[in-house]
């Protein structure tokens, strides 16, 4: 089964360019451009030999090209992009090769270096890499303009991903094998710790490729985030080697040690931004599940809480009071005649005055705790926590008032010329053996209480107490009755 990918925006290689985007990489280049200016006379300056640089420098470029392999690589899984694959793979190739040059740096693992090398070993290994870099990022500016495909399964996508891993280590594992069993083939470029002759056509080489790969991103600007960002990346990485390979004198210079930190920044940038958009989107992902968790519980019509989020806060609620040993009281309220209103004003006036309703039931339950929802069509609940029952007695006839005080006709009402409310309210005060009943006890005793302001004539309330034995007993005006929690059946009609 395919899958629809998703919509431009979400990632970084589908993330329009912005203006603060590209000031941002255009402040990049011109302050690694000034530097570059100002360092290049200074270049062939000889410095101390500092032992811990190199491993610092290639372990930082080890574990930031594999991070960002990785992200790249999960962008492919459900992009799909070719391109972002030859780019993640790209990332994969320099952190193999520059462990490759880490194992082989003289004077690091060992005086001569690690890997069989020879003297050209290590130098050969940071052409290969630094060119075969290039190459795959002048893969991604060429492919970067397709259309993506809808995305496979995961597993798919996995088994692409392990294949490209597979060919980009074979393909590093055949380039340390010319670095070093076959350097003998290669032209001599490395005398001692300086830089022979040949190394200047071997940079000029690197930097034709690196200028290409720069015409072909800019040939219809960045289209995306990333794109300016790989600009970026290339741009810099013509900068260090301009200063740790053809400026320069060779190792342990200035331009080297300037050059390396050049190539550190260089793999940060894509890092850095893919880091930063990652926790964009996770901020973004919690965002819309609160919105998602936001519309699962309210009411479309109304906006206040639907019925299944009332289910769930009387279930909450009904133990939190079992475990206080509070009391619980619960309001159930009907739109006095709304049947009539709904089939002669029509739907749409109808739908105004359940939402009007609502803004008034809202606007009289605002503690913290209790929850004002859409019990279904024309009716509505109020749940009261830690409320006794004259403060839920208040509130109900406040409720009935304010509705009357809204004035909205209603000529076909057998109560009164304008809408009004029923309300059926019980309450229970939370003992040991209240503990052997279920939470819908509260609903069917409020559900009868209604079904009696209903009897004895609407646009009024009824109240009743469920004791916490179990009993239900009616208020001292005598409007409710009832014995025990298996309720008679309520009245018929409404």
């Amino acid at each position: 089964m395919d899958f629809v990918p998703p919509k431009d925006g979400i990632f970084l290689s589908t993330m329009p360019v912005g203006p603060g985007q590209r000031r941002l990489a255009l402040a990049v280049v011109a302050v690694a451009t000034v530097l570059f200016l100002a360092s290049a006379p200074f270049a062939k300056i000889q410095l101390e030999r500092v032992d811990a640089f190199i491993p610092v420098y290639e372990t930082a470029l080890i574990t930031f090209d594999l991070i960002t392999a990785v992200l790249l690589f999960g962008q492919f899984a459900f992009l799909r992009s070719r391109a972002i694959l030859v780019l993640a793979s790209g990332y994969l190739f320099t952190s193999t090769m520059t462990l490759a040059h880490a194992l082989s740096f003289p004077g690091l693992f060992s005086p001569q270096g690690l890997l069989g090398a020879g003297p050209q070993t290590t130098v050969w290994l940071y052409v290969f890499w630094h060119v075969g870099f290039t190459l795959f990022v002048l893969a991604f500016a060429l492919l970067k303009n397709e259309k993506g495909r809808p995305f496979a399964p995961h597993r798919r996508a996995r088994i692409i991903i392990a294949w490209s891993a597979g060919v980009v280590l074979l393909a590093s594992v055949l380039l340390i094998l010319l670095a070093t069993a076959g350097q003998a083939a290669l032209p001599t470029i490395m005398q001692g710790n300086r830089y022979g002759p040949g190394s200047y056509l071997v940079a000029l080489g690197g930097w034709s490729v690196a200028l290409v790969t720069l015409a072909v991103l800019l040939r219809r600007g960045p289209q995306s985030v990333l794109d300016l960002w790989v600009v970026v990346v290339v741009w810099v990485l013509v900068l260090e080697v301009a200063l740790s390979a053809t400026l320069n004198g060779g190792r342990f210079d200035l331009g080297f040690y300037l050059g390396r930190i050049y190539g550190l920044a260089a793999v940060s940038f894509v890092l850095l931004i893919l880091l930063i958009e990652n926790g964009r989107l996770y901020a973004q992902l919690a965002a819309r599940q609160a919105e998602l968790l936001r519309l699962s519980a309210a009411d479309p019509l109304t906006t206040i809480a639907n019925r299944r989020a009332f289910d769930e806060a009387l279930e909450t609620e009904w133990r939190q009071a079992l475990t206080d040993r509070t009391t619980l009281a619960l309001l159930l309220i009907d739109v006095d005649c709304f049947k009539p209103f709904n089939d002669n004003y029509g739907h749409v006036v109808g739908d105004q005055c359940l939402r009007r309703v609502a803004e008034v039931l809202a606007r009289g339950a605002r503690r913290a705790g209790e929850t004002i929802a859409r019990y279904g069509g024309d009716e509505f609940a109020i749940l009261l926590p830690r409320t006794d029952p004259e403060r839920a007695s208040a509130l109900a006839r406040h409720l009935c008032k304010s509705v009357r005080d809204l004035g909205m006709p209603h000529a076909h009402s057998d109560v009164a010329p304008h809408v009004t409310i029923s309300i059926g309210l019980t309450s229970i005060s939370m003992g040991q053996q209240t503990e052997q009943f279920a939470s819908t006890l509260l609903v069917e005793a409020a559900d009868h209480a209604l079904y009696a302001a209903k009897a004895a004539g609407r646009n009024s309330v009824a109240e009743n107490v469920v004791e916490a034995g179990g009993r239900v007993e009616p208020k001292r005006d005598g409007r409710v009755a009832g014995t025990s929690p298996l309720l008679a059946p309520r009245p018929a009609g409404g």
